[in-house]
């Protein structure tokens, strides 16, 4: 069974940084697109960033420029560096995955979420 498990969230002052964690594990075949959602009291779940199997990224235009996503292929781990943070994003965080298990067909995977507080 595949699981995401995300570390990293906590409160953080206006302008500091946080770096957030998401490790897949199980019997994986491949991953695919990897990715970070956020979502804040009553608001919908938005696309934060994505980023491909080759490492190719997209961001939301608001973290664009603060925010980089990347991975370590090798550990089935995506990171999401967050700089210059404002009270704007705060939400709690969660982890997509785009994973092949063995055996099983590819399907979409979810982390527990994370929260992260920005406030002064």
């Amino acid at each position: 069974q595949v699981q995401l498990v995300e570390s990293g969230g906590g409160l953080v002052q206006p302008g500091g940084s946080l770096r957030l964690s998401c490790a897949a594990s199980g019997s994986i075949y491949f991953v695919d697109t990897m990715a970070w959602y956020r979502q804040a009291p009553g608001n919908q779940r938005e696309l934060v960033a994505t980023i491909g199997s080759g490492g190719s990224t997209k961001y939301l235009n608001s973290v664009n420029g603060r925010f980089t996503i990347s991975r370590d292929n090798a550990k089935n781990t995506v990171f999401l560096q967050m700089n210059s943070l404002s009270p704007e994003d705060t939400a709690v965080y969660y982890c997509y995955g785009r994973i092949w298990p063995y055996g099983s067909p590819i399907d979409d995977y979810w982390g527990q979420g994370t929260q992260v507080t920005v406030s002064s």
